[in-house]
């Protein structure tokens, strides 16, 4: 399968492997490099190294060989699945499971447990393997959906770059946040520590966080968060830029060693107070609307009942 991508003056710069990596859906860096090196990509119309610097203009060409068996290996974890069929799957991800094997990370993952529940898989992107479409930091919960061959991958693609998919989360963050409250600001990598993202980068993509709904508590604002871009940590990253950090978040600004009396359930959280907590998409093949959701988790309900028994209901 071929793709052809064109550089826009925004990516200027940056280098062909990482470039790859975040433009085509479910390729990790190494599979870009590997792509690179075994001749399967042209910038220009000539083969290119990894460590190229892209020119706005760039026409970039990737053919992606048939698929061959995946290293990942299948485990038995498992996963609720909300949805399945011919040609996805709609899965409730776990809170501290990584979406896919890397450095690191090598077992224990989401292909992992999809590998040994799915048993119908075409390949992806040269792997026999379940199709990313988009993810969820190890840290989040919720839904998310899977394709099992490549047209049901580049077709849910699509309708993620083209930002027609809708993505409602949960947020639990510190101080007074307003329903309405609207945050562009474009998202890349932090120029000080290359594990985080900012909205203080030089090469930057943009990005739009919306807040829908909110219901305040004392010291800290339970959120309804939608996003219809979706950049590496974006909820994370917008919502620090803006002064409110999600509560347990200890990458991003809202994790606290001391909080009031009536604020110390928020100290039971093993992780960021943020919840996938629903997908609308069509589907790839017939058309259909579907949506899905997924409650709260456990974890997370557990602290917003205690903190809603700490304290009384503010006034209106």
């Amino acid at each position: 399968m071929g793709v052809a991508l064109t550089i826009g003056a925004e990516l200027a710069g940056e280098r062909l492997d990482r470039y790859l990596a975040g433009a085509i859906p479910g390729l990790s860096r190494s599979q870009a490099q590997r792509l690179i090196d075994d001749g399967h990509v042209e910038v220009a119309g000539r083969q290119a190294k990894a460590n190229l610097a892209l020119k706005e203009g760039d026409q970039i060409n990737v053919e992606l060989p048939a698929p061959v068996p995946t290293s990942a290996q299948p485990e038995d974890i498992p996963v609720p699945v909300l949805y399945e069929d011919a040609d996805l799957l709609v899965v409730n991800k776990p809170a501290g499971m990584v979406v896919h094997p890397a450095a690191g990370h090598s077992s224990g993952t989401l292909v992992n447990a999809l590998l040994h529940h799915v048993d119908d898989l075409s390949g992806i992107g040269g792997e026999l393997r379940p199709g990313i479409v988009h993810r969820l930091d190890k840290g989040t919960s919720g839904v998310m959906v899977v394709a099992k061959h490549d047209r049901a991958h580049e077709a849910l693609a699509r309708q993620f770059a083209d930002r027609e998919v809708e993505k409602e989360y949960v947020a639990l963050v510190w101080g007074v946040v307003q329903a309405g409250r609207r945050i562009d600001l474009p998202i890349g990598r932090d120029p000080n520590d290359r594990q985080k993202m900012s909205a203080r980068s030089r090469r930057a993509r943009s990005a739009v966080t919306r807040i829908t709904r909110a219901h305040h508590l004392k010291g800290v604002t339970l959120c309804q968060v939608a996003i219809a871009t979706g950049r590496t940590h974006q909820i994370r990253v917008h919502l620090n830029a803006i002064g409110h950090p999600i509560v347990g978040d200890a990458t991003y600004g809202g994790a606290r060693a001391r909080v009031p009396q009536d604020l110390r359930p928020v100290l039971r959280l093993e992780r960021p107070f943020l919840h996938a907590a629903r997908l609308a998409f069509t589907h790839p093949t017939d058309g259909r609307a579907m949506s899905f959701e997924a409650p709260l988790p456990e974890d997370l309900q557990l602290v917003l009942d205690q903190l809603r028994e700490a304290q009384p209901e503010p006034e209106v």
